[in-house]
């Protein structure tokens, strides 16, 4: 790198040199995979040929990923530890992860509030359900996780990645879209937070959903004791984008909670209960077609900010998933890093910044306790440990990055890239430490792309013709 001025922004520093490379990414994907955390999914990263034992700590400590490989605290056993197994990534069982889960996982200790991490074992199964089942890795026999790994040591790896609200998938996504699960700017102000995926209809939310459909809410003192319907009005990322910046949300499913638009009034400008939504930002800017984002990448139509949501299959949900979410993800990647044509013949590689996390830990033990943040947020931010990756053409290989990150960093990112100012939302946004900038070295050369090996390629999803589930079918 030639020399020049050191600058520090939020979350990074850079030297701006005479021959930066670009100013700023003109493309960010937000992938949103479902429910893992990084003890359960990247175990890998700790044994050949992508690791070994001395790659690995039980602390985020320089160069080392924070993977805790044995001796996962269990408070149900008589040592006061379990010995984890393997689980295939397409199991036969789920795990609760609603707060009442968080919270038993948690077993916070009562003079501190820290969270002692040994609950797990007290999480109900579902499904068939084997021994101890919160403690299991995945198997990566056949290296059906590979691409992942692939990913995490070829670019950016966040050893402290917490999922913002301490709950399951319809709360996570609105935080992932919006900043917040808060049904209003008002509630999100007093600790008033969506923190359950919706009662009534099975998989149903959002401001078309049947009436009598419910989401819990809880309050700042933690009571989880109203219920509303899941059809909300406040500011998201997508309102806070100038108007050339463009934007997609690409999901399965009009009605479903992983449908994070569906929920916000003005975007969806619902027929009413039971019925569809009309509006002009939701037609013109929401796609049911998941393999769709293939499909624009290779005609030169990515839009400016995409959030791309699987399908069931290619979701790594437990019990719901059939091992495809790691070739889901690699076809992704490897389309934009094969474009050479789009944006007046650059190419999407080296203007594109991909995000890919989890959306809530599904149960699943990890070591890490979250920082909870002070009343009226701290009944239910933060939550627990999500990987996240972090791939561009230029991330530094093998990037591991030692920040606390959540969900709105990933909003302050897109703010900072697009000349927003950070915290805008006033939501998660504004309470969000970090921007992820470090993660990024604009001004050196940009790296090839490195093509993921998968056993699915992109014409595999382009040409699946199996209906779309949703996430979870429960």
């Amino acid at each position: 790198m030639k020399t020049g001025t050191r600058i520090c922004l939020l979350g990074g520093c850079a030297i701006l040199a005479a021959s930066a490379q670009i100013p700023r990414f003109q493309h960010v994907v937000v992938i949103v995979q479902e429910n893992r955390t990084p003890d359960n999914l990247f175990q890998g990263l700790c044994t050949p040929p992508y690791g070994s034992s001395d790659a690995c700590s039980s602390t985020a400590s320089a160069g080392k990923y924070d993977i805790q490989t044995d001796n996962w605290l269990d408070k149900t056993s008589s040592s006061g530890v379990t010995h984890p197994g393997t689980v295939d990534l397409a199991n036969k069982y789920d795990l609760s992860h609603a707060h009442s889960a968080f919270v038993n996982m948690c077993d916070a200790d009562s003079s501190t509030g820290i969270c002692k991490m040994d609950g797990a074992g007290v999480i109900a199964c579902s499904g068939t359900c084997v021994s101890k089942p919160q403690f299991r890795y995945v198997n990566n026999a056949g290296g059906i996780v590979n691409p992942y790994l692939t990913l995490a040591t070829q670019y950016g790896w966040a050893n402290l990645m917490f999922q913002t609200n301490q709950g399951p998938s319809f709360p996570a996504h609105q935080f992932l879209f919006g900043g917040t699960s808060a049904p209003s700017a008002a509630d999100d102000a007093a600790g008033t937070f969506a923190s359950e995926n919706t009662g009534g209809a099975s998989s149903i939310a959002g401001c078309t959903a049947p009436v009598g459909t419910t989401v819990e809410l809880i309050q700042s003192a933690g009571g989880e004791n109203l219920k509303v319907y899941p059809c909300f009005e406040h500011q998201t990322m997508a309102d806070l984008l100038p108007p050339s910046v463009t934007w997609r949300y690409y999901a399965p499913n009009a009605g479903s909670i992983w449908t994070a638009p569906n929920a916000i009034s003005h975007i969806c400008q619902s027929t009413g209960p039971g019925g569809t939504c009309v509006g002009n930002d939701w037609t013109n800017n929401v796609d049911l077609k998941p393999a769709d984002v293939l499909r624009d990448i290779g005609n030169c139509e990515l839009r400016s900010v995409s959030w791309v949501i699987p399908t069931g299959a290619n979701s790594d949900h437990a019990n719901s998933n059939d091992g495809g979410g790691p070739s889901w993800v690699a076809s992704i990647v490897n389309a934009i890093g094969a474009s050479k044509s789009c944006d007046s013949n650059t190419g999407y590689w080296n203007n594109t910044a991909i995000f890919i996390t989890w959306d809530d830990w599904g149960g699943w033990y990890d070591h890490e306790p979250p920082v909870i943040l002070a009343k009226p947020q701290g009944d239910y931010q933060y939550g627990f440990r999500v990987p996240l990756l972090v791939v561009s053409a230029y991330t530094p290989a093998g990037h591991i990055d030692n920040d606390r990150h959540d969900f709105g960093s990933i909003l302050r990112f897109i703010e900072f890239n697009f000349g927003i100012p950070e915290g805008g939302l006033n939501f998660a946004d504004a309470r969000a430490t970090s921007d992820l900038t470090g993660f990024f070295r604009l001004t050196e050369p940009a790296r090839l792309h490195i093509k993921v090996k998968a056993p699915k390629s992109a014409n595999f999803f382009l040409r699946d013709r199996r209906k779309a589930t949703d996430p979870d079918d429960q």
